[in-house]
């Protein structure tokens, strides 16, 4: 069963991976690894705000780095799900578990793997984003689960830099003058959504809590976690759910039996919390085509599998 119901309850830039042998500080810095996030394959449907496409080497690393084969890998905090996508695709773990409370994102996954995905990319391939269409679009009301996925990645595109989060403005100019259709691109979304129905079989979703589902596995020792929570201080900015209880996450994340990945933005309550359940953390840069660097943080037990570290 791929589906599994609910509980209840960037593209186009450049990126650079760094370490910090003081992550306090920006000095030392170790380069790791020069990634062109257009050299890694785009496997998600969304352009998703705060995705983690750039980071997508240093995953395969670490997913590499176990000594025995990974049962499934829990993204419980899924949004455009790359990291579990990788992770099927490239056979870096046998089955991949995604996890996502907004209803948006979560009607598109859902509507993907329970059997209506063919059919979400056909209407894709057929739609062309004018502001009649637009229009006429979102301003159905309850639509059903699969309409909801299609207004979803309809807006997704449309929308500047992809954000969903109410209020959210759509582009004007876009790349290169052409406004609304500077990111719609239906044949290649169709193609990236025939290339998961492939592979649904090895893809569960949940509509849900993700700090739910932490503690509902805690338990298990043959999975692993990669864990990209809304960030403190863009969250509120970018997604719908963003205000999460981070002291607990990080509770549940440290009483884990899996190994887990965490990425967090560089806040000194972030690295506090770190501290206080006793995980190590890594200061990495992520530098876009227009030469600025924005520091996050990776969180984990140990980065013995991190080169050079």
């Amino acid at each position: 069963m791929h589906y599994l119901g609910e509980l209840p309850s960037i593209d186009g830039t450049n990126a650079e991976t760094v370490a910090i042998s003081n992550p306090e500080t920006t000095q030392n810095i170790t380069s790791l690894q020069a990634v062109n996030v257009a050299q890694v394959p785009q496997l998600s449907p969304f352009r998703y705000p705060g995705g983690k496409t750039w980071l997508v080497p240093s995953i395969r690393q670490w997913l590499a780095h176990h000594d025995r084969p990974i049962a499934e890998l829990i993204e419980p905090f899924a949004g455009g799900g790359i990291v579990s996508l990788t992770a099927v695709f490239e056979n870096l773990a046998d089955n991949a578990l995604m996890v996502e409370l907004d209803n948006d994102v979560a009607s598109v996954w859902q509507t993907i793997l329970n059997g209506h995905g063919e059919a979400l990319a056909r209407e894709i391939m057929s739609f062309s984003p004018t502001h009649e269409a637009l229009a006429a679009l979102f301003s159905q009301e309850d639509p059903s689960t699969e309409r909801r996925a299609f207004m979803t990645i309809v807006r997704n595109r449309v929308a500047r830099g992809g954000i969903l989060a109410p209020g959210a403005g759509v582009v004007k100019h876009g790349e290169n003058g052409k406004g609304l259709t500077s990111r719609w691109y239906p044949e290649t979304l169709g193609k990236r959504i025939s290339e998961i129905i492939e592979r649904k079989f090895r893809i569960n979703f949940l509509h849900c809590d993700g700090l739910e589902v932490m503690s509902r596995h805690a338990q298990r020792s043959d999975c692993v976690w990669f864990i990209d929570p809304p960030y403190t201080i863009a969250g509120k900015r970018l997604y719908t759910h963003f205000d999460i209880d981070h002291q607990r996450l990080f509770q549940l994340a440290s009483e884990l039996a899996g190994d887990f990945l965490m990425t967090y933005d560089n806040a000194d309550e972030i690295r506090y919390l770190a501290d206080q359940y006793h995980l190590e953390y890594r200061l990495i840069a992520m530098k876009t085509t227009h030469h600025t660097a924005k520091y996050e943080l990776l969180i984990g037990r140990s980065f013995d599998w991190l080169t050079g570290q």
